[in-house]
């Protein structure tokens, strides 16, 4: 009789207590596993994104190049509902170039819905002179008046799944250039190697 209910106890501790012991003690060990340092991995990032845009500028001869995200910037009232802008996050500029980063902060997408439509759908925007009346300028000429762009080719960043996150620009500013198809090719594949970056960022 005695040994009948040690062996109860014994099954007991064995097959419920210790499963429920090992679980409460992984539990303990995985909330004091350290967790992401998101200023830490926010620097990285940038890096990451700013030595990748400088080697286009070189690779390119441009004078600015920059990389905008899109984001949700604020609600609309009475609805509550989110509203869609974006801010250029990552600017590199040539010597004697100026910078336009701090002027496109917090856009609504609306004011830009031609172009960014034009990306969502096409991939890219190719302007290699604003002063042709030929050629598409989907509404940004009036913005490369004020930043003195001459030549402007724009790149869909997007994520794996085809999740348009932003923008690749590419700017001319003291001569109109005009990139072949190696280049339009080339420029394509770094802009989903940005993608790719922002993505795990995003992600984590």
């Amino acid at each position: 009789m005695f040994e009948n209910i040690t062996g109860i106890i014994i099954a007991f501790i064995t097959g419920v207590i210790g499963p429920i012991l090992l679980i409460y003690i992984k539990s303990k060990l995985d909330s004091k596993k350290e967790k992401p340092d998101m200023v830490k991995e926010t620097l990285r990032v940038s890096e990451l994104i700013t030595y990748k845009i400088e080697h286009i500028r070189e690779e390119f001869e441009a004078d600015r190049v920059w990389v905008t995200q899109f984001h949700n910037g604020g609600n609309f009232y009475p609805t509550g509902k989110s509203m869609a802008k974006f801010s250029i996050m990552y600017e590199t500029v040539s010597p004697g170039a100026t910078s336009v980063q701090s002027n496109f902060h917090n856009i609504p997408v609306n004011l830009f819905s031609k172009s960014i439509n034009q990306l969502l759908n096409n991939d890219v925007i190719e302007i290699y002179d604003f002063k042709d009346e030929s050629i598409s300028t989907y509404g940004l000429k009036y913005i490369a008046e004020d930043t003195g762009c001459k030549s402007e080719y724009l790149f869909a960043v997007k994520s794996i799944d085809e999740r348009f996150i932003g923008t690749l620009g590419i700017e001319y500013t003291k001569d109109v250039k005009k990139l072949d198809i190696n280049a339009i090719n080339h420029l394509q594949v770094h802009a989903s190697s940005i993608g790719g970056v922002l993505m795990s960022h995003l992600e984590q």
